[in-house]
């Protein structure tokens, strides 16, 4: 497809990115672990972009890693899953969405050594809190995805948008907007929203599957965060739990665990939101949310984890119970620095 007339929102696009993304031929694609529809949407959508006679991608996908709401994505495209073989004979990675190398979904047996072996890595991400961790970084942390991100790079470099690329891409716009919703939604969001469903972006499909609709075990789980929903401070912090055994009588995984945090968020009043899950018996992750003026990146950062202004992330090596007794505390002292 052609530029917009309204393209002057677009973020330029570094030609370096361009560049070393165009010399692989059998790279691997790669995001965070836990996948949520703006990774896997840029993933599917650069591998399926990339693929030729000449490239031949793959995504890194360890098993356990998709989640329930999003096996449609990935059955949107066909590309290959990495194998330890892909790994090795790649002649480069690209990491989408991924503030972090050690949060890189590569699987356990690979984070603790070098699995790029001096392969050039692209790191391209919408995190303000991104390390630059790549050879090559493009980090725009004022864009509303890293899919927002990719259509400009796949305009960039003259790849014809088809619908199914559309649709991925809309898929993580979508979703890390909140409908085109939240802060982070800019000029750019919006064109690349309005550019993709004139590619052929399946929206009402997207809507209905992303939005509208909930697997009986995943219904079970809202049950779980809705019971165990308390506030405090007045009733400005909500927070919900769920440990290992809530999360899997529930007939849910780790790879489930995203969208729930809208549950506390979603109490009139609140202006600090808290979820904490644990996918992993003894390891409990942490989603915060902040409305208003309420940031909430630098609690995450104080848990070493990181993210975006108002939706970040931790990840504790206790359970639940602790790092609530850990964090609940510092939260409450965070937003006094935020009279209402």
């Amino acid at each position: 497809m052609t530029a917009s007339p309204n393209s002057s929102c677009a973020p330029p696009v570094p030609a370096d990115v361009v560049d070393a993304i165009r010399a692989m031929n059998s790279p691997v694609i790669i995001s965070h672990v836990v996948p949520d529809a703006d990774a896997l949407g840029s993933s599917l959508a650069l591998a399926g972009s990339l693929q030729s006679d000449d490239c031949r991608p793959t995504i890194a996908l360890p098993i356990g890693s998709l989640s329930q709401r999003l096996e449609f994505l990935f059955d949107m495209v066909d590309v290959p899953v990495a194998t330890d073989a892909d790994f090795a004979a790649a002649d480069g990675f690209v990491a989408l969405d991924t503030a972090k190398k050690p949060r890189c979904n590569v699987g356990k047996e690979r984070k603790e050594g070098d699995w790029t072996a001096g392969r050039t890595l692209v790191n391209i991400d919408h995190h303000a809190t991104n390390t630059c961790f790549g050879d090559v970084n493009w980090v725009v942390g004022t864009a509303g995805s890293t899919c927002e991100i990719l259509y400009y790079l796949l305009r960039a470099m003259d790849v014809t948008i088809t619908p199914t690329t559309a649709s991925l891409l809309y898929a993580g716009i979508q979703t890390d907007t909140l409908g085109f919703s939240l802060p982070n939604t800019g000029t750019a969001s919006l064109q690349a929203g309005a550019d993709l469903l004139a590619a052929g972006a399946d929206i009402a499909d997207l809507g209905e599957r992303l939005l509208r609709s909930q697997s009986v075990s995943e219904f079970n789980l809202l049950r779980v965060i809705y019971r165990n929903t308390k506030t405090e401070a007045d009733g400005h912090i909500a927070y919900s739990h769920a440990n290992h055994d809530e999360i899997h009588d529930a007939g849910c995984t780790a790879a489930d665990i995203d969208d729930q945090i809208s549950v506390p968020r979603s109490l009139d009043g609140v202006r600090l939101a808290m979820l904490f899950t644990e996918g992993h018996k003894g390891k409990t992750r942490i989603n915060f949310r902040g409305s208003g003026s309420v940031t909430v990146v630098e609690l995450a950062k104080e848990f070493h984890g990181g993210g975006h202004t108002q939706a970040a992330g931790a990840i504790l090596n206790c359970p639940i119970e602790e790092a609530i007794e850990q964090v609940l505390p510092r939260a409450i002292e965070h937003l006094k620095h935020f009279p209402p």
